[in-house]
């Protein structure tokens, strides 16, 4: 994870700070939607955050069996908001996801 263009270097630095003990599988998974080009008129920290949430979502929560099982999208983002703060935490993340402000937030998924 190291050289690349000056927006990839600036992604990395800030993941280093927004996630520190994000695991490399998922630090990966998370700059390459950070790095997608539909986010590219974003700034750094805000693709990062959009992009860790996407992929804690769909990755490692139980988001698309809810779905699948017929709960609309704002039950299952309600449903999994605790689950995706533990891992938040647990990667050292200061920030969390708060109910309201992620019903008002922009939506990737």
């Amino acid at each position: 994870m190291t050289g690349g263009t000056k927006r990839q270097k600036e992604m990395r630095k800030a993941l280093r700070v927004l996630l520190p003990r994000v695991p490399m599988a998922d630090a990966e998974a998370i700059l390459s939607v950070a790095l997608s080009g539909h986010l590219r008129h974003l700034p750094p920290t805000i693709c990062l955050w959009q992009a860790t949430t996407s992929h804690i979502r769909h990755a490692l929560t139980d988001y698309d069996t809810l779905l699948d099982d017929g709960y609309d999208r704002d039950a299952a983002r309600y449903f999994v908001l605790d689950d995706m703060n533990a891992v938040l935490e647990t990667w050292g993340c200061r920030k969390r996801l708060d109910p309201v402000e992620e019903e008002n937030s922009i939506h990737l998924s």
